[in-house]
């Protein structure tokens, strides 16, 4: 039986992806995925409409066999902004919660990785770049996952943060941020993801499988 994905990072066009939620879970579901996080951009701008796409949510997953799970992914906001934003998102339904790590192919805010992993209401630090040392260990105590991300600019430090997590002992997670059709990849796509980055089969699977269940049971959802 072939292995599903789980991908806790995909975008709709509720910001800048390209497919109505329902689209995106059709095409994930086709391509073998158990479970996506639909995680479009917020700041304080647009914050309300996370609870816009979660009747279409309900409405996929009672029909279809795919779960997906209603998100956020907070992106360029001020640093101070950034735990009262994941507050809200949390109160609006978001059940995971992304920030916009300081990736090398964007001008994010300089601080914005020390913000987030210092804020226990985050699931996933995304395309968190060149993070520190120290950052990865504050990750860690706060149980903020850091992410391996397979989108051309945002994979430029998943080396160095593959490395990181190795030395500190950091759950990782393999995810798309999809934002268009091509962006979807398969469980085999992932590992070769994994292994781009350096990463051993091990520390693939727990990426790709162990971790992002871990992220999704201590939210009350048991696959």
């Amino acid at each position: 039986m072939t292995q599903k994905r789980i991908d806790l990072h995909m975008h709709s066009l509720f910001s800048d992806g390209e497919l109505l939620p329902s689209e995106l879970a059709r095409r994930a579901l086709v391509m073998g995925h158990e479970v996506i996080a639909i995680t479009d951009h917020v700041d304080y701008s647009n914050i309300h409409t996370i609870s816009d796409i979660s009747d279409a949510i309900d409405d996929i997953n009672k029909n279809w066999e795919i779960t997906v799970v209603l998100g956020a992914e907070i992106t360029h906001a001020p640093v101070e902004s950034i735990p009262e934003l994941a507050e809200k998102a949390r109160e609006l339904g978001a059940k995971i919660v992304v920030v916009h790590g300081e990736t090398l192919n964007e001008p994010v805010v300089e601080g914005t990785n020390f913000a987030a992993v210092n804020c226990k209401d985050i699931d996933i630090l995304g395309h968190p770049g060149l993070i520190t040392k120290e950052e990865a260990e504050i990750a860690k105590k706060n149980n903020v996952a850091l992410e391996i991300s397979a989108r051309k600019g945002h994979c430029l430090g998943n080396g160095h943060v593959a490395n990181i997590a190795r030395e500190v002992g950091n759950d990782l997670v393999i995810d798309t941020d999809t934002h268009s059709p091509d962006d979807l990849i398969t469980f085999e796509r992932s590992i070769e993801i994994g292994l781009g980055a350096g990463m051993t089969k091990e520390e693939i699977h727990m990426a790709i499988v162990d971790n992002p269940r871990k992220i999704l049971k201590r939210h009350g959802i048991n696959l």
